[in-house]
């Protein structure tokens, strides 16, 4: 087994090992830091699909994620007053959000993926702001103050009132994700998704055309992000318009990059150095983003590899 493959089952345990500990210790906070860090991973793993493997960077991300949650939200409340359509499920609200943010990221990317660079950014930057400020000017739903849900959505069996419940349930989550992360990496999809970031005419000359690949690595990123946003709703019982917004996007760009773009638990290790960073420094200043951006750009001038590919480098080496 390689030392990258021991650096990721490492995070992977102390990712699970940590909220339980704090909940044995009655530090609950802990645990909702945790499942904070599980779900901003299981964001950044659509991103990565796209980012990571496509070359595809995406600057509208934050988009299917406010999707995933404003489903949850919208579902939810209704199921609350009686009113159809609702649904207090989690099982059925993380299909409904992944349905929609993939339609989304269906017409989206059909659009931006006819275009690339700096332009393929720009338009998915705007689909992105469009559909941000299309949830502002929505009165009936909250409008810029959002939706607060009063209670936590159901799962078959459990208690998720509770903060380790929940936790389990993202965790198992983010690991599916890594599942069908390094299933598509490894076959036959990834190969050609990597070949079209590295020379699409190579790859249309095999004829394999790059397009339909691209658009269905964009669509399977959006509804993978799109399940975060539900998840995330429901740890904050609260959707709010920052969740579309493009702030969200740059964060699941940085957390990216921190961890690792393209490695397997890049996201883990990207999501669990920023939330720690903004627990962490977010105590001391309100200006803790400035040495985010000193750790993030040293990320790119010394690490390349990210917070993995650093530590696995170590290891190599020592």
């Amino acid at each position: 087994m390689s030392r990258e493959n021991w650096v990721n089952l490492a995070l992977a345990a102390l990712l699970l090992a940590s909220p339980i500990i704090a909940q044995g210790l009655g530090e609950s906070f802990y645990v909702t830091l945790a499942t904070r860090i599980a779900v901003l991973a299981l964001a950044a793993i659509g991103l990565n699909l796209a980012l990571g493997l496509g070359g595809l960077v995406s600057f509208g991300h934050a988009a299917f994620f406010g999707i995933g949650g404003y489903v949850t939200g919208i579902l939810s409340i209704n199921a609350l007053n009686g009113v159809a359509p609702g649904s207090d499920q989690m099982l059925l609200l993380w299909i409904l959000s992944a349905v929609a943010a993939g339609l989304v990221a269906l017409v989206t990317g059909a659009i931006s993926l006819r275009t690339s660079g700096v332009y393929f950014i720009m338009i998915t930057l705007a689909f992105a702001q469009m559909i941000y400020y299309f949830v502002i000017s929505w009165p009936a739903y909250g409008g810029e103050d959002g939706l607060s849900l009063s209670l936590r959505n159901q799962f078959p069996l459990l208690n998720t009132q509770k903060p380790l419940t929940y936790f389990l349930i993202c965790y198992v989550l983010l690991l599916l994700a890594l599942m069908v992360f390094v299933r598509l990496r490894d076959g036959r999809f990834g190969a050609a998704l990597q070949g079209a970031r590295q020379n699409e005419t190579r790859l249309a000359a095999l004829g394999i055309p790059p397009f339909p690949i691209r658009l269905t690595a964009f669509v399977m990123s959006g509804m993978i992000t799109g399940v975060a946003g539900a998840l995330y709703a429901d740890l904050t019982r609260f959707v709010s318009p920052s969740m579309l917004s493009w702030h969200l996007s740059g964060e699941l760009i940085v957390i990216v990059i921190l961890g690792g773009t393209g490695r397997l638990f890049g996201p883990v290790a990207g999501a669990a150095l920023y939330v720690m960073l903004e627990f962490l420094l977010g105590s001391l200043t309100e200006r803790w983003q400035l040495f985010l951006g000193l750790v993030l750009l040293g990320t790119v001038l010394y690490a390349r590899g990210g917070l993995i590919g650093l530590v696995a480098g170590k290891m190599r080496h020592g």
